[in-house]
């Protein structure tokens, strides 16, 4: 365990940890935890007890994480051999109990990511290569498979599987239980109701984060011209980048949608 020679790191003498993990003085560490080699973290994290981590590792500073969570094991992929892939997560991360995030694979970029900021809630499950965003969260037994991308501000409601390769627009959310196998559009509210659908905008949750009305007006009607006007998706999108005064946000959502290899829930 390589810090300081002056300083002592708060460690629970039940706790295991290789010595060649790098852990930042500030740390505290828990009962029962253990921490393998090629571990990193950073300022001020706390493990509560009886949670593991391995490397590659490289979590960031501030991070809690509670008890008995499975950080950066091997990814759950039948064609994985031993490479040395890895785990990187943010900081101000709040990780909750029996949490599983697996290190990447090498036939999906060798790299797990989460961002910082996010709660991470109970039993959830980020699989190999997925890419988590900034102020993200993920309810209850979110179950993301592997290479799911998550962008900023996303909301994952509790007990939603979400398929691999799926996208999840920013600002987005999806209600408790809902089987998630197509992109999620950005600002949208999807829910599973007579089939996943997709709601109109996520007014609420774009008013908590500072949208102004003239903001949030644009989109919703962007959405209207998407969802609720006889034009197949391609026109739609056609008379979106037509239109004189469309925002960033409506450029945002236009290329989301145009970039998507696995279509998007409408």
């Amino acid at each position: 365990m390589t810090t300081p020679p002056d300083v002592l790191i708060s460690v629970h003498p039940t706790a295991i940890i290789d010595s060649a993990a790098q852990i930042h003085p500030s740390c505290k560490i828990g009962p029962y935890c253990t921490i393998g080699p090629e571990v990193e973290l950073g300022e001020g994290c706390e493990l509560l007890s009886h949670v593991a981590i391995e490397g590659p590792s490289k979590i960031g500073a501030h991070n809690r994480f509670f008890p008995f969570t499975s950080i950066g094991m091997a990814p759950q992929d039948l064609s994985y051999r031993g490479e040395p892939t890895r785990l990187e997560i943010g900081d101000h991360n709040q990780i909750r109990e029996f949490v599983t995030i697996n290190r990447g694979t090498v036939k999906g970029g060798g790299i797990t990511r989460v961002g910082s900021h996010t709660l991470i809630m109970a039993y959830t499950h980020i699989a190999h290569d997925c890419q988590i965003g900034d102020h993200v969260i993920l309810a209850n037994a979110a179950t993301l498979g592997g290479h799911v991308t998550v962008e900023d501000w996303a909301t994952v409601g509790a007990l939603c599987p979400v398929h691999h390769f799926v996208r999840i627009g920013a600002y987005s959310f999806i209600g408790g239980g809902t089987t998630v196998t197509r992109d999620v559009l950005p600002f949208s509210k999807t829910a599973a109701e007579r089939g996943t659908h997709a709601y109109g905008i996520n007014a609420f949750g774009l008013e908590r984060r500072g949208f102004s009305k003239e903001r949030i007006r644009k989109i919703h009607h962007a959405y209207k011209v998407l969802l609720a006007s006889k034009l197949n998706t391609s026109q739609a999108l056609e008379k979106l980048k037509a239109e004189a005064d469309r925002s960033e946000d409506i450029d945002l959502l236009v290329r989301f949608i145009e970039s998507s290899e696995r279509g998007v829930v409408k």
